[in-house]
């Protein structure tokens, strides 16, 4: 059989693996939104540029188509060559041009001449007849394919796809131009080189924008997830700690019974034998006591014998109690009228010694089932304590309340109180701190409430700390109703 203990530890080392999967979890988590997020991003962006790049070749192609249609072949039966540096072709070549990509997001287009290696012609006039830059886009148009790219993309961060905003993001396309239909020349298809350049600017913003909603999303859900299983491991440390500290309880409570047990077997054999005899000697007391002939000095000492064998037998009674606590006999009772019932026995005393008594009670109906007589006992055990420590006067304080079902008694005195050192062992079989008393009142006291299925417990008067001596005693007693 398992061990309180061994078990404790067990669920100790399962709950560290479960505290270990769920920061693996939550890191593995990470490692692949991450790059998912990412991928969902580059996958728009992807998708931005391609219908970008589809959107620039159709309209090089219907510009292709313009040009050849409505320039070439016409410059060429009227004046026999083309010479773009002639003003009359080039606005003739301008206008054509500017009517097609009329409502288009075009910047720039460029015509390059691949037989003398310059920009035959150009939206921008400063262009016109500078070198070409025989980039790879450039080699691949005059090779007859079509190629796009990205420039002035704005700074990538750490290299990971991410972009920073602001600056301008432009396309630019290269597209060949070639002749169509049966006016293509035997010597080759490309005539020369469309150069598009689109302005993204928005679009790639707005695109970049989608990027960080992606990973700010991506971020905040992770988070909420690590919050969600930092709660849920935090709940399961409380757990476990309540549990664990429940566990030290029941074991103490254990060995607390045990040892008290074994105790009170030994209390109740002792308690037998003092009492027998105890017995005799009072009852011989009582009968010298009534002889003839006995003088005031015989009277005296056999009514001291008397006393004290009385004072003996009281504490052999409270042993005998302690040793074998009675089950409570439940039934139908009003806390109110046990309360009022000590409070009228101790009238006298508390008149005596100059106490004042504050409560709450108000002849009101708290109804209960216990036993009346074990709560009369205990309660008044209390009363008494709480007297003894105001030897000079005093306020004693009783306050009933109900809380949860329960109800919550409390008696408060203004006496010399409790010190730290004490508190601890105050209901600890024969602890006692009065010169003259068994010290088993409280230990009584606390088997009459927790066979009631109740608690007792002392505390401060101070918030801030237990009892010092000086700040008097608050006794506690929860008692279920039922």
């Amino acid at each position: 059989m398992m061990t309180p203990q061994k078990h404790t530890k067990t669920e100790g080392r399962q709950f560290r693996l479960v505290k270990f999967f769920a920061y693996a979890s939550f890191i593995v988590l990470i490692i692949f939104s991450f790059p998912f997020s990412m991928v969902i991003s580059q996958k728009a962006k992807d998708i931005l540029m391609k219908s970008y790049e589809n959107y620039a070749l159709l309209l090089g192609q219907n510009l292709n188509h313009q040009v050849f249609q409505n320039f070439v072949l016409p410059v060429t039966s009227q004046f026999g060559k083309i010479r773009l540096r002639e003003k009359v072709q080039y606005e003739w070549m301008d206008r054509i041009v500017r009517n097609t990509t009329h409502g288009f997001k075009i910047d720039l287009v460029n015509i390059y001449d691949i037989n003398n290696g310059v920009i035959a012609y150009s939206t921008d006039p400063d262009l016109l007849g500078k070198k070409t830059r025989e980039s790879l886009g450039y080699k691949k148009a005059v090779m007859g394919e079509n190629s796009s790219g990205l420039i002035s993309g704005g700074d990538d961060l750490w290299g990971l796809g991410i972009h920073k905003m602001g600056g301008n993001k432009k396309l630019r396309t290269y597209i060949p131009f070639t002749g169509i239909g049966p006016f293509i020349s035997e010597t080759g298809h490309v005539l020369g080189v469309f150069e598009l350049i689109q302005d993204l600017t928005q679009e790639y913003e707005s695109l970049v924008r989608f990027q960080y909603l992606v990973f700010g999303l991506s971020i905040l859900i992770m988070g909420m997830i690590f919050v969600a299983l930092l709660l849920i491991v935090h709940k399961a440390e409380r757990i476990i700690d309540e549990r664990a500290e429940e566990q030290r309880e029941l074991e103490a409570q254990l060995n607390h019974a045990e040892r008290l047990a074994a105790l009170g077997e030994m209390v109740a054999g002792v308690s037998h034998e003092i009492r027998n005899p105890l017995g005799i000697i009072r009852s011989t007391a009582e009968l010298l006591g009534t002889m003839p002939g006995s003088d005031e000095s015989k009277t005296r000492l056999t009514r001291l014998i008397i006393e004290e064998s009385s004072r003996l037998n009281n504490i052999v009674t409270e042993f005998l109690d302690f040793a074998r606590p009675q089950e409570p006999n439940y039934q139908d009772c009003d806390l109110n009228e046990i309360l009022e019932k000590n409070l009228m026995f101790l009238q006298p005393e508390l008149d005596k010694k100059r106490i004042s008594l504050h409560n709450n009670l108000d002849h009101r109906s708290l109804k209960l089932r216990a036993d009346p007589q074990l709560l009369y006992r205990s309660f008044l055990n209390i009363f008494v304590n709480a007297i003894q420590s105001m030897p000079k006067g005093g306020v004693i304080t009783l306050n009933v309340a109900e809380e949860n079902g329960d109800y919550l008694v409390s008696i408060t005195d203004s006496g010399t109180g409790i010190n730290e050192r004490n508190l601890s062992k105050i209901f600890n079989p024969f602890f006692s701190t009065k010169e003259k008393g068994s010290g088993l009142g409280l230990s009584i006291v606390r088997n009459i409430i927790e066979g009631h299925k109740g608690k007792i417990w002392i505390e401060s008067k101070e918030e801030a700390s237990l009892n010092e001596e000086g700040t008097g005693t608050r006794v506690m007693i929860r008692l279920p109703k039922t």
